[in-house]
């Protein structure tokens, strides 16, 4: 396996993450001992990183990985997100910075996940109400505490990650990137390179879009994506098309357009570690056998070709939701 470091001063990690979230209900009915298959083999394989947040599942996946990392603690980097709040039927309200907040979603994280400390923790959003410097200062006191090993930031702008960053080193930044979503190489990106903060990126199949195995029936009740522009009715068929361009090229590669399209993240720079939302072994597997990939400057140069920045239709979000978004509002 493969290991990069997450910033400057962050802990080496293998160079694929395992994201959690689809373990938990969000792309709809999942296997829970299938999902605790896939953990124990990404770990068995030399995956490190393990994200999750605490609102997944409303505590469901922070439970489902606590069983899961019994006896492999060790093994593991756990990264988590806070702060968002959500009601009984799903519902979000907005995010929650306060310092006594921030300790207190520790403090449960920490008991159902049953470990005695975090490596990697970050606020899930910026809250518009609570400086930057309060949220960062309070998992600052938990570092101090040694409940928490390092900090991250999910999904902020430029301006926002000076300022976390002046108040304690952030080792990684973590944000949507993939082949349709390069909006952080404009202002985020040359960011985080200057203060020597790593990324590490999710979404980098575009919730499956281009992972080569989604059609237009594989939406079900409960599942996020079919309130994503980038699937609905009017953008699908276009987005599709590329993904076909994709696959011509995978094809010529003799791999998959999964295995394409993580490869050409991986490709992106070191400071870069894709997280796989894979939730079934079969797909685990197939995602990690593009670290075995080498992508030639022809091969570069051909999937620009194919797929150019913003070709793509339908943003990452609807526009309320992109309107929360630091990482949106500053001008990624």
């Amino acid at each position: 396996m493969d290991h990069r470091t997450l910033g400057t001063s962050g802990p080496v990690v293998s160079a694929l993450g395992l994201g959690a979230m689809g373990m938990s209900g969000a792309y709809g009915p999942s296997d829970r001992s299938e999902s605790i298959a896939t953990v124990h083999t990404a770990l068995e394989a030399g995956v490190t990183l393990i994200d999750t947040g605490d609102f997944y599942g409303m505590g469901h996946n922070e439970m489902l990985l606590g069983e899961a990392l019994q006896g492999r603690r060790d093994n593991a980097v756990l990264s988590v997100k806070f702060g968002a709040q959500r009601g009984p039927n799903g519902q979000w309200f907005g995010f929650d910075g306060r310092p006594a907040a921030v300790k207190t979603a520790l403090a449960y994280t920490l008991e159902r996940l049953g470990v005695d400390y975090i490596d990697i923790y970050r606020p899930a959003r910026l809250d518009p109400n609570v400086p930057i410097e309060e949220t960062v200062g309070a998992i600052k006191d938990m570092i101090d505490a040694g409940y928490v090993r390092h900090l991250g930031l999910s999904e902020v702008g430029p301006e926002t990650i000076r300022r976390a960053n002046a108040v304690h080193p952030v080792v990684d930044l973590q944000i949507e990137y993939s082949l349709i979503s390069r909006s952080i190489e404009r202002a985020i990106l040359p960011v985080t390179r200057e203060l020597g903060i790593g990324v590490t990126a999710y979404g980098v199949l575009s919730r499956g879009l281009i992972s080569g195995h989604w059609s237009k029936d594989g939406l079900v009740a409960g599942d996020f994506r079919g309130h994503s522009p980038r699937f609905s009715a009017e953008n699908v068929d276009h987005n599709l098309q590329l993904v076909d361009k994709l696959r011509d090229i995978a094809a010529g590669k003799g791999i998959s357009v999964a295995q394409l399209a993580i490869a050409w993240v991986l490709a992106q720079g070191r400071d870069i570690v894709p997280v796989i939302g894979a939730r079934r072994r079969d797909r685990l597997t197939e995602a990690l056998g593009a670290l075995d990939v080498v992508l030639t400057p022809a091969d570069l140069s051909a999937i620009e070709g194919a797929v150019p920045p913003n070709a793509a239709r339908g943003e990452r979000y609807l526009p309320a939701q992109m309107a929360m978004l630091d990482s949106e509002r500053t001008g990624a």
